[in-house]
């Protein structure tokens, strides 16, 4: 009876010498090693989850104002929520959910508790960028014209009394400052953290599918938007110049690049030959350089449409 008793109280002693013990941190031996055997897994080219990210940029993001301006304003009045704003709140709900897939497809164990956090912090940063970005983009209905500034708009600085012109830079403020910076900085950084679970000590594994070369093209075009349109050029160079350390740190350790690694860090430098063709095209366009003055000179795509696309289209109209 003594010798039960004292099994039930101490079950681990009661094991048997052969059996598989429990994780945990009872067992830090086996967690450790646990740990350290992540560095040597590899994980095959996340095809449906690049594809799916790619789809849903494209659709969910960048095909937002497009559909605002292409369906027609009878169903979607402007005191009402637009197209755009019902695709991005899809992409509010997606994306963070892509995002968590692609951490758990890490073959390295990743910093939960960050990653977490980030997505928080994202989630907050899109929806606030939702209600500003709507009511933005609802102006040009209006004449609001992207390439000026608040104050500089026809439709915005005859308004009275002029306390209201604060409230639309607030609103300006909300949009393209608070919001791009909660919704971009935890993106990039989650890119991030997933990159650095992408090496392989192997040669072979180091190598891109067809498929992940044909989805490397928009997946570029797609971060050179986001990047020029967000304004966030310095956000991107940081995280593409930790990317190269990183790669030249894992080298000397004999670590490469999985396909997952290299479909990442390629896009990355393809975006950045983008975005010099983009700065060089626009270079002498005097009044873009004027609402965008100083050293890191990237004119906005929609600041680019409202000055010369809106003027092409009406002088097509007027033929």
């Amino acid at each position: 009876m003594q010798s039960a008793a004292r099994r039930r109280q101490f079950p681990a002693a009661a094991a048997a010498p052969g059996s598989p013990q429990p994780t945990g941190s009872l067992y830090p031996g086996r967690h450790g090693a646990g740990k350290s055997e992540d560095t040597f897994k590899t994980s095959p080219f996340h095809l449906d989850l690049w594809f799916y990210f790619t789809l849903q940029n494209w659709v969910l993001d960048f095909g937002r104002p497009i559909a605002m301006i292409i369906l027609p304003l009878e169903w979607f009045p402007l005191n009402k929520p637009s197209a755009g704003d019902y695709f991005h709140m899809a992409y509010n709900v997606i994306t963070p959910f892509l995002l968590l897939k692609l951490i758990e497809r890490s073959p390295k164990t990743l910093p939960r508790s960050m990653v977490y956090v980030s997505i928080i912090t994202f989630v907050m940063g899109a929806s606030i960028h939702l209600v500003g970005d709507s009511v933005n983009h609802r102006l040009i209905f209006s004449g609001y014209q992207h390439h000026l500034s608040v104050r500089e708009n026809p439709i915005i600085k005859n308004l009275k009394p002029e306390t209201l012109i604060d409230s639309f830079e607030l609103l300006y403020y909300y949009d393209e400052y608070l919001g791009h910076s909660m919704w971009y900085i935890p993106f990039f950084l989650i890119l991030f953290i997933y990159f650095t679970g992408c090496f392989t000590p192997v040669e072979e594994e180091s190598r891109m599918p067809v498929a992940a070369l044909l989805l490397m093209g928009p997946s570029s075009l797609y971060y050179w938007y986001l990047v020029t349109e967000g304004q966030i050029f310095i956000l991107y160079i940081f995280t593409f110049f930790a990317m190269m350390a990183l790669v030249m740190h894992q080298k000397r350790k004999g670590l490469v690049l999985d396909s997952n690694g290299l479909f990442l860090f390629y896009s990355f430098i393809i975006t950045l030959v983008l975005i010099a063709v983009w700065v060089v095209w626009l270079w002498n366009d005097k009044i873009l350089r004027k609402k965008y003055p100083g050293v890191i000179y990237i004119p906005e795509p929609w600041a680019f449409y409202t000055l010369h696309m809106n003027n092409l289209h009406a002088a097509k109209e007027s033929f």
